[in-house]
């Protein structure tokens, strides 16, 4: 597997982390959990935007990963 697949592998598992605690955040009992689901959800998709800038700086920056 390449670099470029496993940055690409952990973008989409950060997403469904993203998912994940969405989902936890609109299924909890309290606002108090709800915030702090919420509020990793924005860290998880901070993460994943800086990770996928670095993919696409990969991609423009290394012959071997640009697309025919």
């Amino acid at each position: 597997m390449t670099i470029i697949s496993n940055v690409n592998q952990c973008v989409s598992t950060l997403k469904s982390i993203e998912a994940q605690l969405s989902s936890l955040a609109l299924n909890s009992q309290t606002q108090d959990a709800q915030k702090t689901f919420h509020e990793m959800m924005n860290v998880m998709n901070e993460i994943r935007k800086d990770l996928q800038s670095r993919a696409n700086e990969m991609i423009l920056e290394e012959p071997q990963y640009k697309e025919s």
